[in-house]
C-alpha cells in the first residue's frame, strides 16, 4: 500500500511569518500528517519580510530558472527551500523580485492592500504548479490555505485535467476569517486565461472581491474545512449550497486526527492509499 501524498499550499507558515491561526496550522498540520504516514510537500510565498539568513533559505537551482508570463512580461520564477529540523520537513518558497521582495505581505506600511495582489496570486499558483511538475511529485490531496492559494483548484481542474501528475488530485479548501477589502483589478480574469481556461470560464471573476474569489475556489474544491470560528456568512452559504464534504471548526489544540480522517474521506475511490 503506497503512502498518500498531501500538498500543502499556504499563504502563511510560522515561524517564517508571525503567528496566526493560518500560519500555525500550516506549520504543525503538515508535520502531524507526515507522522501519520502520509508524504507531504509544503509551499508558501517568499515574502520580503522573511529573514533568509536566520531561516537558512537557499535557492534550489535545479527548480528555478523558468519564466512565468504575466501581461506579456516575463517574470523569473525562483524557488527557495528551508528546513524545519524538529519536524523533519522542508518548506518550498515561491519567489520573484517584482512580487515578493517588499517588506510586507499583502498590505503596505500604511495598511493599503497591494494593487498587484491579483498578479501575485496568479504567480504564486502557477509557480507552485510548475515546481511540483519539476519535482515529478503526484499529489493525492492539495490542501489550500488562504485566498492567495484559492485559484489553484480551478487552474488544476480546468487547465491540467489531462496532466497525469494532477489528474486524480482532490482539493481541500480551508476557510479562515481572512477577508480582504475592496476588489482585485478588473484585469484579474484575463490573467487566469490559459490553455484549458477560456474567457467564459472566468467571466464571473471580472469583478473580484474576497467572496467571489472564495466562491470560485469552493466550486472546484472536493472538501471544505472551517478553520476559523467566524467565516464570511456569504461564503458559508455557498459552502452549504455546494453539498461538499465539510469538516466543521475543530479544537485548535487537537485537530490533527480529524483532518487526517477528512483527507481519507475526500480520497474515497483511492482505496490503496494510506
Amino acid at each position: 500500500m503506497k503512502k498518500a501524498k498531501v500538498l500543502f499550499v499556504s499563504q502563511e507558515i510560522f515561524p517564517y511569518v508571525e503567528e496566526s491561526p493560518m500560519s500555525k496550522t500550516s506549520r504543525y498540520l503538515p508535520q502531524a500528517i507526515q507522522e501519520r504516514g502520509k508524504e507531504i510537500r509544503t509551499f508558501m510565498p517568499r515574502f520580503g519580510l522573511i529573514n533568509e539568513r536566520r531561516n537558512q533559505l537557499h535557492e534550489v537551482i535545479r527548480l528555478s530558472g523558468m519564466n512565468i508570463i504575466m501581461d506579456n512580461n516575463d517574470h523569473p520564477l525562483i524557488i527557495k527551500v528551508a528546513s524545519i529540523q524538529s519536524a523533519r520537513m522542508q518548506v518550498y518558497f515561491i519567489d520573484n523580485d517584482d512580487y515578493f521582495q517588499r517588506k510586507f505581505m499583502t498590505y503596505d506600511k500604511d495598511g493599503n492592500f497591494y494593487r498587484d495582489n491579483d498578479e501575485r496570486t496568479v504567480f504564486f499558483a502557477r509557480g507552485v504548479i510548475e515546481t511540483v511538475r519539476k519535482l515529478g511529485w503526484m499529489p493525492d490531496i492539495i490542501h489550500c490555505h488562504g485566498w492567495m492559494s484559492s485559484i489553484l483548484p480551478m487552474i488544476v481542474k480546468k487547465a491540467l485535467k489531462e496532466d497525469p501528475l494532477f489528474a486524480d488530485a482532490k482539493f481541500v479548501l480551508s476557510l479562515y476569517d481572512d477577508d480582504f477589502p475592496g476588489e482585485f483589478k478588473s484585469s484579474f480574469a484575463k490573467k487566469i486565461v490559459m490553455e484549458g481556461i477560456k474567457k467564459p470560464d472566468v467571466a464571473h471573476l471580472a469583478s473580484t472581491d474576497y467572496t467571489t474569489l472564495m466562491k470560485n475556489a469552493i466550486d472546484f474544491a472536493d472538501g471544505i474545512i472551517y478553520a476559523a470560528e467566524n467565516i464570511n456568512p456569504e461564503v458559508q452559504a455557498h459552502v452549504k449550497a455546494s453539498d461538499l464534504p465539510l469538516l466543521t471548526y475543530q479544537d485548535p489544540e487537537n485537530y490533527f486526527d480529524a483532518y487526517n480522517e477528512f483527507y481519507n474521506e475526500v480520497m474515497v475511490g483511492q482505496p490503496e492509499l494510506a
